[in-house]
């Protein structure tokens, strides 16, 4: 059986709003509907699909270096349009590009620290003045270059 597009993430917050607006502020991802659970959440939609799943909770564990999830990606275009809505927005990015491959990522963190990458061909970073661009450590995490 083989391993299709992934379907979806789910996180759970105890900043149901903030992050309900930092999706549909930062990553233009619109509220949509969701079944009626008997707690609260959202479903956060991109192309029309579900994608993100937030689950309202009193509290999360610890942040940081304990994070289970490292990290989820989206593949996207427009990337002029996505650095000046990051820009405008006043929020922090980081740009890496992928070894051996033609793929330029911008990492976001979410209100609770989650990171994302915003996946782009190369060739859209054809003439664009990119910042100061990060690689990738040993151990797997981004570093300044």
């Amino acid at each position: 059986m083989p391993i299709g597009k992934l379907d979806h993430v789910n996180l759970r917050t105890h900043r149901l709003q903030e992050m309900i607006d930092w999706y549909g502020r930062v990553l233009a991802m619109p509220s949509g509907a969701r079944p009626n659970f008997p707690f609260p959440g959202a479903w956060l939609y991109a192309d029309g699909h579900p994608t993100v799943h937030l689950n309202g909770v009193e509290n999360v564990g610890p942040q940081g270096n304990d994070l289970a999830l490292e990290h989820f990606a989206f593949k996207s275009s427009g990337l002029k349009e996505f650095m000046a809505r990051l820009q405008g927005l006043g929020e922090r990015f980081e740009v890496a590009w992928v070894p051996g491959m033609p793929i330029v990522q911008f990492n976001v963190w979410d209100p609770d620290g989650n990171h994302i990458h915003i996946d782009f061909a190369a060739t859209e970073a054809e003439g664009v003045e990119l910042p100061k661009p990060v690689v990738f450590g040993a151990s797997g995490k981004l570093t300044a270059m």
